[in-house]
Parts: C-alpha cells; structure tokens; sequence
C-alpha cells in the first residue's frame, strides 16, 4: 500500500503582517521546517486577496524562500543566484531530512543509498553528477539535460561511483516536499478533484474529537489529503466568502484544531504545528 499524499495550503497573505523581510524569512523558515517535520509532500500557495490581485510578490517570495529550504545545501549554488530576496536565508533552520545527507565523503557512501544530484557534465560513457561528494557520479543513462535535478541512487562505490535514477516515490524514507503557486482562489483549488479529502482548519469549526471518527472513515479511503488554513487577519470562511461561497461547500471537514484557544489569533505557523500534530498522532502516514 502506498503511502498517503498529503498536502497543505497556505495563504499568500501569510506574510503580510510581517513587514520586514528578515522575520518573512524566518517565518517561512519555521513553515518549511513543520511540513518536513510532518512528512508533508505538497505545499500550496493560494490568493486570498481576489480584489487586490497583488500577491504575486508575496507568493513568489514564498515559494522562493520554501524550494531554498528544501533544496540540498550542496545543489543550492547550482540553482540559486545572487537575489536580494535571498539574503537573509543564513536565518533558516536546517531540514535535516534524509535528503540532506550530512556526509560530504564520497569513501563514506553505501551502495543503495539515495542521492539528489544534478546533471554536471557529459561524457562518452553517460553523464557525470554532483550528488555532494567530492567527485561527481557516473550515471549512464544519457537522455537527461545539464543542470536537471534528479533523484538518484548510488549502485556501485569505491574508486568509481555510479548512480542509476530512481522515482522520489520509491524512495522509502520522507523525500521533500514540492512548492506549488497557485493562481486560482482557494475555492476553485479545491473543487478542481485533485484531493480525495479536504480538511480545511478554522476557529469556528467543529471541534476534531467531534468528527474524528468520521474522518477516520474518509481518511482511511483517500489517497490525497489537503489540509488549509486561513490568514493572519482572515479565515478560511471569510476568505470563501469573497469569493461568495462558503467554505463548508467546499471542505469535507471544517475543524477547529486548537480549542479554547488562550489567544485572541492563532497564527498560520501556530496553527500548521497544532493541526498536523493533532492529525499525525489520529492518523499517521
């Protein structure tokens, strides 16, 4: 049985009562360390400002800032440029994921263990990658393009190492997550049938220990899993309804995840940590 997809959205208005790009950075650190912490493979960036229509900087921001974190520091120079959207990212905390391999050594790897390397060089035999180590990987299949990122895995070590590709989702260990930007509002996200089951989160929802149950039920069928939360200033329900829907028209569940909150807000960050906690230890996955 395969394991559970399960995404997040987020607002792009998450940062937008954080005026300096120093705390925007570290917010979205703390975000980015949550999804990987909870083995999330998806997260949305969604509008939430139809009247406006000026988030863009706002959800590039943010994606930037995500795919930098998840990102292996050893590939980061490959793929990063100079940006001054970049230069408070030394603020970050580190993943420490299994794709963040601490070991810099190439006497030091172990036939069958996984990589993410990038497409250096060609050469007569295949294409030469940097997987982190201090000479690159022969890989001979060919048909891939200087510069891609691929998910690898090491075949042969000693005085040559040769990598074959694998599929991120044969991977058996958590892999990263993905970052997604989306143009379309929260509710046409939704309705779109990409998720077998939407959780949307809200201080006016149903309390979790009212519809665990339930849940568990659509839980144990669906395969996709989105989990949304709202914005600093507004929910997820006044948020449907700039759109001029309702948000139980949309979400499977509506739940309140942190009850007799001590706090006027919960913030998204706060909320994020609270949610998934809540549903890992109900669920898993």
């Amino acid at each position: 049985m395969s394991r559970k997809k399960i995404a997040i959205a987020i607002p792009a208005s998450v940062i937008s009562d954080t005026p300096h790009l120093r705390e925007k950075t570290s917010k979205i650190g703390l975000i980015g360390r949550v999804a990987a912490v909870f083995r999330v493979d998806e997260i949305i960036v969604y509008p939430d400002d139809a009247e406006k229509g000026k988030q863009k900087d706002e959800s590039d921001l943010i994606a930037l800032l995500l795919s930098y974190l998840e990102m292996p520091q050893y590939l980061r120079k490959r793929f990063f440029k100079l940006n001054p959207r970049l230069q408070y990212v030394g603020i970050l905390p580190p993943l420490r994921t299994p794709h963040h391999p601490l070991n810099r050594k190439a006497k030091n790897l172990t036939t069958g263990e996984y990589r993410e390397g990038v497409i250096a060089d060609k050469t007569k035999e295949g294409v030469l990658v940097d997987i982190g180590v201090e000479r690159p990987a022969l890989m001979r299949e060919t048909q891939w393009a200087l510069g891609k990122r691929l998910t690898l895995q090491i075949v042969t070590t000693g005085e040559r190492i040769e990598v074959q590709t694998v599929s991120k989702d044969n991977v058996p260990s958590y892999w990263g997550y993905k970052v997604t930007v989306e143009k379309r509002p929260f509710g046409r996200l939704v309705e779109n049938g990409k998720f077998d089951l939407t959780i949307a989160t809200s201080k006016i929802g149903v309390k979790f220990v009212d519809v665990a149950e339930e849940m568990t039920e659509k839980w144990q069928k669906a395969e996709s899993i989105l989990v949304a939360f709202g914005a600093p200033a507004r929910g997820l329900h006044a948020i449907m309804g700039d759109e001029g829907s309702e948000l139980n028209a949309v979400a499977d569940f509506v739940v309140n995840m942190v009850p007799e909150q001590g706090t006027e807000t919960v913030r998204t960050e706060e909320a994020l940590f609270a949610s998934l906690a809540v549903l890992n230890v109900q669920f898993g996955w």
